[in-house]
């Protein structure tokens, strides 16, 4: 069992259950799925998409899978079933590692961090998170990527509001900046 889990299953699902007055356990905000995904531009090369699911399945112990438009979009001379980007779904036990990771090594290597921003919230207790650069993670080597590469990390949660969301991102040690 990851470490995050387990700190979620002993000290941070009561702290919040208590926090927020619940009288029952399954009440309680938990965190759903992590999904990470990037857009690739049609017009790079086929190779780009193979580059991004290796270093996206080095990131996450998970083989991602590309993403196909399911709409023509002239301006962007997009066609249906053109490969668009990749993306993969953590969930258990794959999921809290990731997260873990991603707190306590890859943010403190970003470059001038000052924390995450509080409004990536979306209304109803989902978090996103833009990272421009996937080198800020360990697994991945610098030297053989060929193609710049981001991620959009969404975190899903069972959370009633953004507030309850924040609370519970805040016990699992997420940096938001104030």
């Amino acid at each position: 069992m990851p470490d995050m889990m387990k700190k979620y299953n002993e000290e941070i699902k009561p702290a919040l259950q208590a926090k927020l007055g619940y009288k029952n356990v399954m009440q309680t905000p938990r965190l759903t799925k992590i999904i990470l995904s990037t857009g690739l531009k049609s017009s790079v090369e086929r190779d780009a998409f193979g580059e991004a699911k290796k270093q996206i399945s080095l990131i996450t112990g998970q083989m991602p899978v590309i993403t196909k438009a399911k709409k023509n979009v002239a301006n962007f001379k997009l066609r249906i079933g053109m490969s668009v980007g990749v993306m993969v779904t953590l969930r258990g036990a794959r999921m809290y590692e990731f997260l873990d990771r991603f707190v306590h090594n890859a943010l403190p290597r970003v470059r001038d961090f000052r924390g995450i921003s509080p409004r990536g919230f979306d209304g109803s207790g989902n978090y996103n998170i833009g990272v421009q650069d996937v080198s800020i993670f360990t697994e991945v080597d610098p030297d053989h990527l060929k193609y710049p590469l981001g991620l959009n990390i969404t975190m899903v949660t069972t959370a009633n509001s953004n507030e309850e969301a924040r609370e519970l991102l805040k016990m699992m040690e997420m940096p938001f900046s104030e």
